[in-house]
């Protein structure tokens, strides 16, 4: 009986994959510089696979042209286009530095705070029509958080 380890469930994933008609392709064959390669940097660095998302926003989007097909893979892979987790950890930081004791007793402060997070997702170009149910759940989500901020 053959043991089981990693290269026999690695084998037999590979397997039922190309039985369901992926390429299937092993290291070597896709290394850079070599015909299959998929990255262009030795030191595997890059972030997103160009082809296989090309591909993948053309499964998406079979009827798209070929110039929106382009212009959405710019969009995506744009540089300064900001993620929700950095989003989301501006917020925590800044909220976690405005609130006092007494916070949510307190309109002004409470406002002041609702300020604050509105600049924050504008300067993000959050939605307009959503921005003020986000900053409600930011709110909400802070008095949950500053019980366990004020422990700390």
């Amino acid at each position: 009986m053959q043991q089981f380890t990693e290269s026999v469930v690695e084998e037999a994933t590979l397997a039922w994959l190309e039985s369901l008609g992926y390429a299937v392709l092993h290291g070597p064959d896709i290394a850079v510089g070599m015909p299959a390669a998929e990255r262009g940097d030795p030191n595997y660095r890059d972030v997103v696979i160009e082809g296989r998302l090309r591909q993948a926003l053309a499964c998406l989007n079979p009827a798209l042209p070929a110039e929106a097909l382009e212009d959405a893979y710019r969009k995506l892979t744009r540089a300064d286009v900001p993620t929700p987790v950095k989003i989301a950890r501006e917020l925590v930081e800044t909220v976690k530095k405005n609130v006092t004791i007494d916070w949510t007793l307190r309109d002004n402060v409470r406002a002041q705070l609702r300020v604050i997070v509105k600049r924050i997702l504008r300067k993000y170009g959050y939605p307009p029509d959503k921005q003020e149910q986000a900053t409600l759940t930011v709110l909400e989500q802070a008095e949950v958080l500053s019980q366990e901020w004020a422990i700390a």
